[in-house]
């Protein structure tokens, strides 16, 4: 083992896996992260694309020596966690990290109704409640917060407390039995109890239980009526037919997502059959049905003789949709109205034991606080098991004053040209302008007279203090390379290098430069005749951090040398040691990227590592093994 015999046996493991790994963004900050008496035992990665595959066997397998298992396989797959768990072979696992894919969320692009990758939250969650970690992570950019209103956070919130302790759900259960016949008509309080039952077990039995009580409360309804009406009025057979599409949850499912991946395979998206297909996946989910029966049963209300079993079928099926969490909260509401304190006072205290994970609200972070040079803004959702301090906050790792510039982070290595490649470092001396902003730090980026400047930590690397790695860094451009051994070592600096650009673009991007800002150069740029339909070029500012690093590489022009960055200039804007070498192709064109996942999207889709050890660290502070 590459690990060092004495950072390891005086701390204590906590163990994590790293779900959407991607490159191996917050696996690499947990590993840097440590304390006194702690420190990550890195059991499992996952991600469908075999680049990541290829990038983490390098790094984590063969560079560090690690055992770490790998599962290349779409999360939203029946076997998934069949084959997680096997692959775990009954460790605990303590923590859950994981960022499900952002773009459908992101605000630098289009935003796409009814993506695919919409629902990998919520496979994300069904990992969750089969391991139920100490804590778990989710990340996702800064839009999510705004996606539908609000809404997507506040399901994945309602979601995360409504995984429930099943310890605690008897007595529960008991407290209910005795109190809901009290305070609802026995109908009603069936439902309820059976609701609850479903959502803690997540059982069909449950699920059938209750479709079948709502056509057994469907059946009291038409008795009622005139027997003519109740099997041919148009909004009879609306409800009729509602309650039986419910209770098809299984085909409906099956049949959205094959169309949501016939819509995303085919890229429909701002077209013309956009509307029809979103229309079709809405017109059957459960809120839609549920609806529409709804808009149908009210319109017969004045028909129906029997109120009482109408208002209980109006109750039940408003909560056939609803979460554990969501349940609860009615059931509270109620209690408030008839103003029994003792009663309120028991359930508020079963209602807590129930649920399994404590979560206030989202935490918003910006990589920059924690020493990366670059202003990356994300959004975390962290929930902590009901036996473990909750976490609220990421608190800052550095202070204002001491932010690394863009400067610092990439001064060493502008010394390539257009179309070239760096295999070696080319010493050279810092801009006189800029010499200034080289400051010492600690490879935490935190300033020390006894430090070593931010670039200096990124050649040398950020995990010495417990790694003497077992080989050398080396590329390959594919997994068939790796089997075979054909290993490109040798060199001493991986990933610098740059495409060869026509002399018009370099033109292009040399006035953008001038002008600082794309906006004010596009008058210049329409004169000489080299105007672009790119929507964004960003000029980086060498004495501020960068915006956020994205996937594309001319996305930015570099201060001084008026090109595009290379995947390791990029790497450094991320935090990733020099040492992380990026697998496969650099970059690919089209469709293409989506199945390749080259190098440039490897990087800008990471987590900063630095960012992540700060997370890992908080967690180290909190949690009781």
């Amino acid at each position: 083992m590459a690990e060092k015999n004495e950072f390891t046996q005086s701390r204590e493991k906590v163990t994590f896996i790293d779900l959407f790994a991607g490159a191996g963004g917050i696996s690499e900050g947990f590993l840097q992260a440590y304390s006194d008496k702690l420190y990550y035992d890195f059991l499992l990665a996952s991600d469908i694309n075999s680049n990541c595959y290829l990038t983490h066997e390098i790094r984590y397998n063969q560079q560090l020596g690690l055992s770490t298992q790998f599962i290349c396989q779409d999360i939203m797959e029946d076997t998934f966690v069949t084959n997680l768990l096997r692959k775990l072979k009954g460790a605990t696992v303590d923590v859950v990290t994981g960022g499900p894919s952002c773009q459908s969320f992101s605000l630098a692009g289009t935003r796409k109704k009814f993506d695919k990758r919409d629902n990998l939250f919520f496979h994300y969650l069904k990992v969750i409640k089969v391991l139920r970690p100490k804590y778990f992570v989710m990340e996702n950019v800064k839009g999510i917060l705004t996606k539908d209103s609000g809404r997507i956070v506040e399901r994945i919130l309602n979601e995360i407390r409504s995984i429930i302790d099943p310890k605690a759900i008897p007595s529960l259960l008991n407290f209910l039995n005795k109190v809901l016949p009290t305070i609802y008509s026995p109908a009603i309080a069936k439902a309820i109890l059976i609701k609850l039952q479903w959502e803690a077990d997540d059982d069909v039995a449950f699920e059938d239980e209750y479709t079948a009580h709502l056509e057994e409360l469907f059946k009291s309804v038409t008795r009622s009526m005139d027997y003519h009406l109740s099997k041919s009025d148009e909004k009879v057979s609306t409800a009729r037919h509602g309650l039986k599409l419910l209770k098809e949850r299984v085909k409906r499912a099956e049949l959205q997502k094959q169309v949501i991946d016939l819509k995303t395979s085919c890229n429909i998206n701002n077209d013309l059959f956009t509307d029809q297909f979103n229309k079709f996946i809405s017109s059957i989910d459960d809120e839609t049905l549920i609806a529409e029966t709804l808009k149908a049963l009210s319109q017969i209300g004045s028909e129906v003789r029997d109120a009482q079993a109408l208002s209980d079928l109006t109750f039940s099926l408003q909560l056939f949709a609803n979460t554990f969490e969501e349940t609860l909260a009615l059931i509270s509401k109620k209690l408030e109205e008839i103003d029994n304190k003792s009663l309120i006072e028991e359930y508020q205290s079963l209602t807590k034991d129930a649920h399994l994970y404590n979560i206030d609200k989202p935490i918003v972070v910006c990589s920059a606080d924690y020493g990366v040079p670059q202003n990356r803004e994300r959004v975390l959702f962290i929930g902590s098991r009901n036996d473990q301090e909750p976490i609220t906050e990421i608190p800052p790792t550095v202070t204002t004053s001491e932010k690394v510039k863009l400067f610092e982070a990439l001064w060493d290595l502008d010394t390539i040209g257009n179309g070239e490649t760096q295999t070696h470092y080319i010493e050279r001396e810092p801009q006189s302008e800029y010499k200034d902003l080289l400051k010492k730090r600690d490879e935490f980026s935190n300033l020390t007279d006894s430090g070593r400047l931010y670039s200096e930590w990124s050649r040398i690397g950020r995990l010495g203090h417990r790694f003497v790695p077992e080989s050398q860094p080396f590329y390959v451009k594919s997994l068939q390379d790796l089997n075979s051994r054909t290993l490109f070592d040798g060199t001493g600096l991986f990933n610098h290098q740059t495409s060869e650009q026509k002399q018009e673009v370099k033109n292009r991007l040399r006035i953008i430069a001038q002008h600082g800002d794309y906006d004010e150069a596009k008058a210049t740029l329409k004169q000489e005749g080299l105007d672009s339909r790119k929507r964004n070029y960003v000029v980086l500012n060498p004495l501020s951090q960068s915006p956020t690093v994205c996937t594309m590489p001319d996305d930015f022009i570099h201060y001084s040398a008026h090109r595009p960055l290379s995947v390791r200039e990029m790497a450094r804007l991320q935090s990733f040691d020099d040492s992380f070498v990026f697998q496969g192709k650099r970059q690919t064109g089209g469709e293409k990227r989506k199945e390749e996942i080259p190098q440039y999207t490897l990087v800008g889709n990471a987590v900063p590592p630095l960012m992540a050890r700060a997370i890992a660290n908080v967690i180290l502070n909190h949690i009781r093994l």
